[in-house]
């Protein structure tokens, strides 16, 4: 998607067409249509963790 079209300039001179605009940017935000393909795992901050993690990529080579 053109990252432009962000920059384009909306006009509203209507009170009624403003508070439709505001309401359908707060709808946006609170209920978000897009949900992750795949689960997110946190960062490993283990170290013992981190370091069986290391050994694994070093026996592969």
């Amino acid at each position: 998607m053109a990252t432009s079209s962000i920059f384009a300039k909306v006009r509203i001179d209507d009170p009624k067409q403003a508070e439709a605009f505001i309401d359908a940017l707060a709808a946006s935000e609170n209920k978000p249509k897009r949900k992750p393909s795949a689960p997110v795992k946190p960062p490993l901050t283990d170290y013992d963790a981190i370091r069986r993690l290391m050994a694994k990529g070093e026996a592969g080579k």
